[in-house]
């Protein structure tokens, strides 16, 4: 696969931002909803679903998803 032609690759580069931040804070690292994000199915449905909310400045269902 093309990296620079990646559709995941900003999504990839937010969690590990993400993930490294809340370790320098001193807690767990996200569990990411448990699966892998990149094929279609339920879990990156939720995924999509908490990242549209977040743009609507509700982070609560993204928390829980990173963190469930």
């Amino acid at each position: 696969m093309d990296r620079l032609r990646d559709p995941n690759g900003n999504g990839r580069h937010s969690r590990l931002v993400a993930d490294l931040l809340v370790m320098r804070l001193g807690q767990a690292r996200f569990s990411w909803g448990g699966a892998g994000l990149r094929a279609a199915g339920a879990v990156r449905a939720r995924y999509i679903e908490a990242l549209r909310t977040a743009d609507r400045h509700d982070i609560g269902a993204l928390l829980r998803f990173a963190r469930g």
